[in-house]
């Protein structure tokens, strides 16, 4: 089973970037990201983002780990 979660771009650096979700910031690779921008939403697995998401899919996916989170704490 995978695990993806997603990040909102906050900095990118060439080939990495600080993504941010939650209130925790991550450096994440962008290589499978055509011109990634700050501001836009992407799924990481692994420490790679993988793909872009829109911000309405990326607030559900969030909703959804902090759901979880309310749950296991």
């Amino acid at each position: 089973m995978c695990l993806a979660v997603p990040l909102k771009l906050i900095e990118i650096n060439g080939k990495t970037a600080i993504g941010e979700a939650m209130g925790v910031s991550r450096e994440i690779r962008v290589d499978f990201i055509r011109d990634p921008k700050p501001g836009e939403y992407v799924i990481v697995h692994a420490g790679f983002a993988i793909e872009r998401l829109s911000q309405q899919q990326a607030q559900l996916d969030l909703e959804a780990w902090a759901e979880v989170e309310d749950v296991l704490s």
